[in-house]
């Protein structure tokens, strides 16, 4: 190859050798991979007004893609005119006038010139000499047969990327960043070509970064190492942006971007549809503990006592009122959290009132009122107006079962309020749990009252008084109270001084069973005025119960007691055994225990004898005051023999009331209970 130095001689006109380096320094420069360039300023006055190309290497040559003779003896202007408006005059300008030498990136993609470059620019006599490098040359392993591109791999990125060079003050304080790279992906994010970035300050091509915060977290990044992610939107644009930013040698900052607006809104979606799922699943949970409370009441006060607990906090609701229907007005049958003129107000209210409820009672149709304004314009006459008290949201519910209203629920919220879809379903549908509560308790305290009536129309209305002997009695039926039980109480007289004393239990709590009490307490009754012994008299009711095929038992203590001796002749049939106290102890009376009536024909029913001396006390009862599945029998009978042995001593009423308060049995109770006790007069001296 011919020496640069010669060719430059003939190719670029006299004067050169003079002002060029001497042949060893050219000859280096030939060799280097980097281009090189020489250039001499051109004066106009004082004034530098353009360079001349004096010398380039063929390195510098394949870099701006043209033949040296081309280059040699032409100026700046010439060669590439379309980037001499882009700073790239004043740069060199300054490197003349100053002495100090600059560094410069720029990205070009014009006819004349492409390629990014990096410009190492130092004073050189009345010119320049200019190191440039294709930074897209730059590789992993220069040297290696499979080198990658590493500027090629970032433009085939899917995210931007940029590098920025720290602008620092004279203090060392930045103030500034120079773009010394963006790959394609990130130029097109920006709306911005990469010749228009790179090379450029971040000022100028990103002014907004100031507001942003962008310019602040790249400064601390280059300052502390400490790498930033952020998730950015822009509300202006309807975009959302990850930046992430780190720090590389020399104190730059890499920064990576991408647009995640898509990913986010799909996200946000997501999470709309989980919390739509747990709201969901959260109206489940509070539909399915409001049933449970629901179901569990039995009378009115407990469907109220749900309502107000359970199904107003379901609701949402600061408060609750419940307003029934009766014919042609509406009363007010429970409230929670109600001012006292708005209860007065609401506690007889005319079907035809304009008040919402008596609206809703009177349709079956559901009415929201989401704000005051609306609750006011629902009623315009503020005379007979109901009062809003502390609402300013409300929904009127219909409680409606089977196409019955009976009355309007209504739930009243502190602050104004929208109701979605979901929230409507919600209520109504705790509305109509509500109405099925109320309507079963309803029904169920109009069956207790019967059955009530039935019970004690089954047991004595009054027992009879005998000289010597004095009694009382108790009836407790079971807290369900809407079956009738089987239990049953009853003195006989049977001659002078002499009465049957009687205690059982029918197996069951329906209509059957009373209906089976009734025949077997009169037969006992029948079989015990005819005089006969008490082991007679079971035996017989026995085969009664047998032939007229009641398929039923009962457990029965049947007593013959003659008052003045103070004999009594007693037969068990799978009764628990009576308690005797006495002046010195209390216990059970041993008495031998038979099968149940009923149960069988082969029973042949023995009676036994014991006493009851003057002031004893003698307590029958039926099983369920002692025993139930969860209550053993022993432990019942202890405690009831405490309890007698406690009692006070003459007043039956007295002896009894003082049982029940005791800590007697099982708790709660899940039976009848009957009770009678006796208490033989002392003897008087």
């Amino acid at each position: 190859m011919m020496p640069v130095r010669a060719a430059m001689a003939r190719e670029g006109g006299g004067g050169v050798d003079d002002w060029l380096p001497d042949a060893q320094v050219l000859a280096m420069l030939d060799l280097e991979p980097q281009g090189w360039m020489l250039a001499r300023a051109v004066h106009e006055g004082r004034l530098i007004v353009d360079f001349e190309l004096a010398y380039i290497n063929d390195a510098g040559c394949r870099l701006v893609g043209r033949p040296r003779v081309e280059l040699v003896g032409h100026r700046y202007r010439q060669l590439w005119p379309e980037t001499v408006h882009d700073g790239t005059l004043p740069f060199y300008r300054s490197v003349v006038e100053t002495g100090n030498p600059a560094l410069r990136t720029v990205y070009y993609e014009r006819q004349s010139i492409t390629g990014h470059f990096e410009f190492r620019v130092g004073p050189y006599r009345d010119g320049i000499m200019v190191r440039c490098v294709d930074l897209r040359q730059v590789t992993v392993s220069p040297q290696s047969a499979g080198a990658v591109r590493l500027y090629d791999m970032l433009d085939t990125a899917f995210d931007g990327f940029t590098v920025l060079r720290p602008v620092r003050d004279a203090s060392a304080e930045i103030v500034d960043f120079v773009c010394e790279y963006i790959n394609q992906v990130g130029a097109k994010m920006t709306g911005c070509s990469v010749e228009d970035v790179i090379g450029h300050r971040l000022s100028d091509v990103s002014a907004h970064s100031w507001d942003s915060g962008l310019f602040d977290r790249y400064r601390t990044v280059a300052e502390t190492g400490e790498p930033w992610r952020q998730e950015l939107t822009y509300p202006e644009i309807s975009q959302v942006w990850e930046i992430k930013v780190g720090r590389t040698s020399g104190s730059h900052v890499a920064v990576s971007f991408r647009e995640i607006t898509e990913q986010v809104d799909k996200q946000r979606q997501l999470a709309d549809s989980v919390a739509r799922a747990e709201q969901a699943a959260a109206r489940a949970r509070s539909l399915e503990s409001v049933t449970a409370a629901l179901v569990a009441a039995s009378t009115t006060a407990q469907v109220y006592t749900a309502i107000g607990s359970v199904l107003r906090p379901s609701a949402g609701g600061q408060s609750l009122a419940l307003l029934l229907r009766q014919e042609q007005s509406l009363r007010l049958a429970y409230h929670a959290a109600y001012e006292p003129e708005v209860v007065a107000r609401l506690h007889d209210l005319p079907i035809e009132h304009p008040y919402p409820a008596a609206t809703v009672a009177h349709t079956g149709k559901p009415r929201y009122l989401t704000s005051l304004a609306q609750f006011h314009a629902a009623q315009p006459d503020p005379e007979t107006a109901v009062p809003p008290g502390s609402r300013q949201a409300w929904a009127f519910l219909p409680l409606t079962v089977a196409g019955e209203v009976l009355g309007a629920l209504v739930v009243g919220y502190r602050s104004p309020r929208d109701f979605d879809p979901d929230t409507r379903s919600t209520l109504t549908a705790l509305a109509g749990l509500g109405a099925q509560a109320l309507q079963r308790a309803m029904l169920f305290e109009t069956s207790v009252s019967i059955a009530s009536e039935l019970q004690h129309a089954l047991l004595p209305a009054t027992l009879p008084q005998t000289a010597g002997l004095r009694h009382a009695t108790r009836y407790l039926p079971w807290t369900r109270g809407a079956e009738v039980g089987g239990d049953w109480y009853d003195i006989i007289p049977i001659s002078d001084g002499v009465v049957a004393v009687v205690i059982g239990d029918v197996a069951g709590h329906n209509t059957a069973a009373a209906a089976t009490m009734g025949q077997v307490r009169d037969a006992l009754r029948a079989y015990a005025i005819a005089g006969q012994r008490p082991s007679v008299v079971m035996n017989n009711v026995n085969h009664l119960i047998r032939a007229l095929r009641l398929n039923t038992m009962a457990t029965c203590c049947y007593l013959q007691l003659d008052v003045a001796e103070g004999a009594v002749t007693g037969v068990l049939a799978g009764h628990p055994p009576p308690i005797l106290r006495d002046a010195h102890t209390t216990g059970l009376v041993r008495l031998p225990t038979h099968p149940a009536l009923g149960v069988t024909d082969s029973v042949v029913y023995r009676e036994n004898r014991f006493d009851l001396p003057p002031a004893a006390t003698l307590v029958l009862y039926t099983d369920g005051l002692v025993e139930d599945r969860s209550h053993p029998l022993d432990r019942g009978l202890e405690e009831l023999c405490a309890a007698v042995h406690d009692a006070p001593r003459l007043d039956p009423a007295e002896i009894l009331d003082h049982i029940l308060a005791s800590d007697v049995g099982p708790s709660p109770r899940r039976d009848d209970i009957a009770l009678l006790c006796l208490t033989r007069d002392p003897v008087e001296h």
